[in-house]
């Protein structure tokens, strides 16, 4: 499969579905709080995305092959979930760490994007495993140019991360997206540089490493989607759809609640 370059005007709709991602996520923060069940969390964000967006929330039955349909709007993973956690009745506790993965079609555009949550006060390990996590997709996004390749992109979140104490995991990976939720190329949060398909202006996918405290292998749950670190270690995750521009790279999914960018992530073109 082929990877598609997108037009001007497809640009435009990733853009608009890129940031409606993100705002998703802006207008949950104040609800996720101890006490408070995913599930409850998930009927906010399906309610906000169809009701107020009118967008589409992309998990929602979502069955690629040799999976059932997945059952909820959001994906929300908790603690030593990986990814694919499937909301639920279980209340939120102080200290735990939280991922919520948003997707959204709008106008027939995807727009994916995931933040972690940190639930009251967490321990100082759970707090730097996000920080460390959040860095290292920025490290990644900001290898992102006309003329590199993908795998400058996983060195850079590779040897950030295990040189922090943490390992990537190697099952799940970013990916193309546009008119389909999952395209062409395949993004490795792992890698050797100057390798991989070279990355060329109009190309657009997401970063979504997937760092854990312990080893980096993994679990699936009997539910089918439900990915868990093998040793129960904490893991967390970060994601961004990126384009990729004629000068550098443009981050889709920034909104006004989006947290500070890193120092480092200067010159970042973010959309209007």
């Amino acid at each position: 499969m082929s990877i598609h370059i997108k037009t001007g005007a497809e640009i435009e709709g990733m853009r608009l579905a890129g940031r409606l991602a993100s705002e998703v996520l802006d207008h949950l923060t104040p609800y996720v709080k101890a006490g408070v069940t995913t599930e409850e969390i998930d009927r906010i964000a399906h309610e906000y995305i169809v009701n107020v967006q009118g967008a589409v929330p992309a998990p929602l039955n979502y069955a690629p092959p040799g999976y059932k349909p997945y059952p909820k709007s959001i994906c929300t993973s908790i603690n030593h979930v990986i990814c694919h956690g499937i909301p639920n009745d279980r209340p939120l506790k102080n200290g735990d760490i939280l991922n919520i993965d948003v997707t959204v079609i709008k106008d027939g555009f995807h727009g994916d994007t995931s933040r972690m949550f940190i639930i009251g006060e967490a321990s100082i390990q759970a707090r730097r495993l996000c920080q460390i996590t959040y860095e290292a997709m920025w490290r990644g996004i900001m290898k992102v140019k006309p003329g590199a390749r993908l795998g400058d992109i996983g060195h850079a979140i590779q040897t950030f991360a295990e040189n922090a104490g943490y390992s990537v995991v190697r099952e799940f990976c970013g990916h193309g997206i546009g008119r389909k939720f999952h395209e062409e190329p395949q993004v490795l949060h792992y890698g050797r540089p100057g390798t991989g398909e070279e990355l060329v202006p109009g190309m657009t996918f997401t970063i979504e490493p997937m760092i854990n405290a312990g080893r980096r292998e993994i679990r699936e749950m009997p539910d089918g989607w439900t990915i868990v670190t093998k040793d129960r270690s904490l893991s967390a995750q970060w994601e961004h759809t990126v384009l990729v521009t004629d000068t550098g790279v443009e981050v889709l999914t920034l909104s006004a609640g989006y947290p500070p960018l890193p120092e480092f992530a200067t010159g970042v073109a973010v959309p209007a």
